[in-house]
C-alpha cells in the first residue's frame, strides 16, 4: 500500500492533498485485491470516465454496494457499514442516525485505466429530488434490485421516468445471500416490471437460485460462456447438460436482443449464418445497444462474499457509455436566449452545474459539480447564474466568482485533483452564490442551464424559534436550507403569521427539522393554520358616527353604508351613491379607505372578509371638523354596525387536487377523499391501470396528505393541489 498523502480534518470534511496522480488502481479485472492508491484519478479524456447513478428501493443495497466496490478496487482500506454509520457516501448525522441515505453521495474508483463515478442515491420516496439531481450527473442508471424483494411501485415509476429521457439503464440484483434469494425469479419480475429489454449479462450457478447454505456459487457470462468469479469445485455444475442449455437460451437472447437495439446488420448476418461471434464485437454492440436506452443487462452480485463485483465492474466499464455518448445539452444566455448545443469537449466552452450542495460550519458551502462542456480548472474565475427556480425561494442570481481548489469527492473527503474535464465531476467549495441546479460557466461567455424538473413538495411544517435568540439562528438556517436543498419551499404566511416549510414527506421532514438544529437553531413545530375569510351571511345596513369635541379642533364624520354579499371569488367592490354632496369626494375616498382597512383587518375571528359589496349612500359633514382621519373611522365603525345586523359566515380554503393512483387502489382513495370532506368532480384514465381522480377537498383536510395517500397506495400514489375557491365552513 502506498503512503497515505496529506489530511486535514476541517468540521465534517477532509480535505485531502493527494497531488496530479491518477494511478490505475487495478492492474487487471481480477487484480482488485491487490495494493491501492489513495490519489484522485483525474483523467484528461472523457472516454476514461463513467458516471453511473445507484438507484433502487430502500434498504435494496445500493450503500453497501459501493462499499464493496470501494473495497474492491483498494479506493478504501475496508469497507464502511450502514448500521454503524461508517460508510463513504453516507456521511451526515442525520443519514448516520436514520440508517438510510438522505441525499446523493459520490464515490470515485479506478477500474483499469477508467474511473467510475459511482452516485448514491436515497431510496426512500421522500428524497426523490435527490435522485433526479443524481440521474442529472450521471450517464446511465444502475437499478439495484434486492433478488429476494419484490419490485415497488416507486422504482416502476422511476424507471419509466429515465425511459422518457431515454437514460441508459441496467438492473443490478443484490443480496444474493440472503435465504430467499432467487435469480430467475427476480429477473422475470423485472422483465415484468421493466419489459422484455431486460436480459441477464450473467448468470450464477445452481440453476440460478441460491442454496440452501446461502447464496450463488459462482456466475457464467452470457455472452463468453466461460465461468465468473467461480470457485474450483463449481466446474462440473458448469459444465452440466442442464446449465449449458441454459446458458444457450440465455446467449441467444442477449444476442438477438443486442442486434435488435445496436441495429448492426453485419452482427445480424454472422449470428444468422451461424458464425463464431468475437467476444469484442459483441461487447461493443452491447455498450452501443445501452447508451440507446433500448438493452438493459442484468448483473448479479452479493457484496457480502465479494461475488459478481468484477464482473460488474468490467460490465460499467465495458457496457456502459461514456459522457461523449451522454443526450445533447441544450444552453442558454442567463436571460434565456439563443440556445446552443455543447458537445462534451473538453476543449469546448466551460459549462457546469451544480447538482448538490452542502454547507460545512467550518468549510463553507461545498457544491458539487457535474461538467457538460469544457475544462474546470483551479484558481480561475467563473460566473455562477441561477434561474427558474423563484417559487422555491431561489431569487434570481448572477455572480461572478473565483474557484480555488479543485476537489473529487469521496464521500465527505475532498482530494485536490489537477483538473476537471467534460463529463467528469468534481467539488468546489466556498462559492458563495452557488446553489443546487445552478449552471457554472465561463465570465466571458455566461450560459444558463434550464433547472431538471423537482416534484411539488406537498407536505407543510410550520417552524418556530424556541427563544427570541434562536430567531436568527432560524434565519440564517432557512436560507442556508433552500440553497442547498430545490426540494424545499419556504412560505413566509403574511396572513397566519407563521414560517412554512414545505416536505416531501415525514422523512424529508424530519432531515430538514435536524440540519436546522445542527446550525445552532433550537426550534420546534406547530400545527399549521390555513388562512381563513369571512363574508356577510346577508345584506344589512350599517351606521358610522364618529364624533369627538376637544380644544381646539374636533373630530366629526358620520357615514351610512348598505352592504350585500357576492358570489366565491369577486373580491370586495365598492360603490358611490352619494347625492347632493351630503359628503364631499375627498371624504368619499376616505370611507372607502377606511372600509377597506377593516376588510383586510377583519372583524370577530381576525379574518379578512371577503366577497361583498359596500355601497356608501348618505353621510353628514362638519365644515371644521371633518378630517380625511375621521371619515376613515367612521366607515369601520358603519362596517362592523353592518357585521352586527347581518352576521358573518366563515369561509375555508378548497383546493382542486390531482391524484394519480393505480386502479387497485382507487376505491380506497375515494373513500379517503369523502372522509375529508372531499367532492370528486371527476376521474379519467391514465396509462394502463392508472386513473387520475380530481377532487375538491378543503385545505385544512390536507395538512398531511402527502403522507397518508402514500399509505393508502403502499406508495405508488401521487398528487398536485392548487387552490380553488373558497367555501363556507360547516357548523
Amino acid at each position: 500500500m502506498h503512503d497515505s498523502p496529506e489530511r486535514c480534518v476541517i468540521g465534517g470534511t477532509i480535505l485531502v492533498d493527494s497531488g496530479t496522480g491518477s494511478g490505475a488502481l487495478m492492474g487487471s479485472k481480477h487484480s482488485s485485491n491487490g495494493g491501492g492508491n489513495h490519489a484522485a484519478p483525474a483523467p484528461a479524456d472523457p472516454t476514461a470516465i463513467r458516471n453511473v447513478a445507484l438507484v433502487g428501493p430502500s434498504a435494496s443495497g445500493k450503500t453497501t454496494l459501493v462499499e464493496a466496490l470501494l473495497a474492491a478496487t483498494a479506493t478504501t482500506g475496508r469497507r464502511g457499514s450502514v448500521t454503524e454509520g461508517t460508510t463513504v457516501c453516507d456521511h451526515e448525522p442525520a443519514a448516520i442516525e436514520q440508517q438510510r441515505s438522505v441525499c446523493i453521495g459520490v464515490a470515485p474508483l479506478q477500474h483499469d485505466t477508467t474511473k467510475i463515478n459511482l452516485i448514491d442515491t436515497p431510496g426512500y420516496a421522500d428524497f426523490i429530488g435527490e435522485v433526479r439531481a443524481g440521474l442529472r450527473a450521471a450517464d446511465a442508471a444502475l437499478f439495484v434490485i434486492a433478488a429476494a424483494e419484490g419490485i415497488d411501485a416507486a422504482t416502476r415509476t422511476l424507471w419509466h421516468e429515465c425511459a422518457r429521457v431515454a437514460m441508459p439503464r441496467a438492473v443490478v440484483l443484490s443480496r444474493l445471500d440472503q435465504p430467499r434469494a432467487d435469480v430467475d425469479a427476480a429477473i422475470a419480475a423485472c422483465q415484468e416490471a421493466f419489459g422484455a429489454g431486460v436480459l441477464p449479462l450473467y448468470l450464477p450457478h445452481e440453476g440460478g437460485t441460491s442454496r440452501a447454505d446461502g447464496g450463488a456459487q459462482g456466475l457464467l457470462g452470457v455472452l463468453t460462456g466461460s465461468a465468473e468469479d467461480a470457485p474450483a469445485d463449481t466446474s462440473a455444475a458448469a459444465d452440466g447438460e442442464r446449465m449449458r442449455e441454459r446458458l444457450d437460451t440465455a446467449r441467444d437472447e442477449l444476442i438477438e436482443g443486442i442486434i435488435a437495439e445496436s441495429e448492426d446488420e453485419t452482427l445480424m448476418d454472422s449470428y444468422l449464418a451461424g458464425e463464431v461471434i468475437e467476444e469484442d464485437t459483441l461487447i461493443r454492440d452491447l455498450e452501443s445497444a445501452v447508451a440507446r436506452g433500448g438493452l438493459h443487462p442484468v448483473l448479479s452480485v452479493c457484496s457480502e462474499t465479494g461475488l459478481g463485483l468484477s464482473a460488474l465492474l468490467d460490465g460499467i466499464v465495458r457496457g456502459f457509455p461514456s459522457p461523449l455518448e451522454h443526450a445533447p445539452v441544450e444552453f442558454t444566455d442567463p436571460q434565456g436566449r439563443n440556445p446552443r448545443i455543447l458537445p462534451p469537449d473538453p476543449t469546448g466552452t466551460l459549462a457546469a452545474e451544480v447538482v448538490h450542495t452542502s454547507v460545512d460550519s467550518y468549510v463553507g458551502r461545498v457544491s458539487l459539480l457535474r461538467v457538460f462542456s469544457g475544462t474546470m480548472l483551479p484558481e480561475r474565475p467563473v460566473h455562477v447564474s441561477g434561474h427558474g427556480m423563484a417559487e422555491r425561494g431561489h431569487p434570481d442570481h448572477d455572480e461572478n466568482e473565483r474557484v480555488a481548489h479543485l476537489y473529487s469527492p469521496l464521500g465527505a473527503n475532498l482530494r485536490d485533483v489537477p483538473r476537471c474535464v467534460a463529463g467528469d465531476v468534481c467539488a468546489v467549495t466556498k462559492l458563495a452564490s452557488a446553489e443546487t441546479g445552478d449552471t457554472v460557466s465561463d465570465p466571458a461567455d455566461p450560459l444558463l442551464l434550464a433547472p431538471w424538473p423537482m416534484p411539488e413538495p406537498l407536505l407543510p411544517i410550520a417552524v418556530v424559534a424556541r427563544t427570541r435568540s434562536d430567531d436568527d439562528a432560524l434565519a440564517r438556517n432557512l436560507n442556508r436550507l433552500i440553497a442547498t436543498d430545490p426540494a424545499l419551499r419556504l412560505d413566509r404566511a403574511t396572513e397566519t403569521h407563521q414560517t412554512v416549510l414545505w416536505c416531501m414527506g415525514e422523512a424529508h421532514a424530519d432531515v430538514v427539522l435536524q440540519r436546522l438544529r445542527e446550525g445552532g437553531a433550537e426550534v420546534g413545530t406547530e400545527p399549521v393554520r390555513v388562512p381563513l375569510r369571512q363574508t356577510f351571511a346577508g345584506p344589512a345596513r350599517g351606521h358610522g358616527r364618529h364624533v369627538k369635541q376637544s380644544g381646539g379642533h374636533g373630530q366629526y364624520a358620520v357615514c351610512d353604508i348598505e352592504v350585500e354579499p357576492l358570489p366565491r371569488g369577486s373580491g370586495v367592490e365598492f360603490a358611490d351613491r352619494i347625492v347632493g354632496g351630503a359628503i364631499p369626494r375627498p371624504f368619499v375616498s376616505s370611507v372607502e379607505k377606511g372600509v377597506r382597512q377593516q376588510l383586510d383587518k377583519g372583524l370577530d375571528a381576525g379574518c379578512p372578509i371577503a366577497d361583498v359589496r359596500v355601497t356608501l349612500v348618505d353621510g353628514k359633514t362638519h365644515s371644521v371638523d371633518s378630517s380625511d382621519a375621521a371619515f376613515q373611522t367612521a366607515g369601520a365603525l358603519a362596517l362592523k354596525a353592518a357585521a352586527e345586523q347581518a352576521g358573518l359566515v366563515t369561509l375555508e380554503p378548497v383546493d382542486e387536487v390531482a391524484v394519480h393512483i393505480p386502479d387497485e387502489h382507487l376505491g380506497a382513495v375515494l373513500g379517503d377523499l369523502s372522509s375529508r370532506r372531499g367532492k370528486v368532480v371527476g376521474t379519467e384514465p391514465e396509462d394502463v391501470g392508472w386513473t387520475v381522480v380530481r377532487a375538491h377537498v378543503p385545505a385544512g383536510e390536507l395538512a398531511r396528505y402527502a403522507v397518508n395517500v402514500r399509505s393508502l397506495s403502499s406508495g405508488s400514489a401521487s398528487f398536485t393541489r392548487a387552490f380553488n375557491h373558497y367555501d363556507p365552513m360547516p357548523g
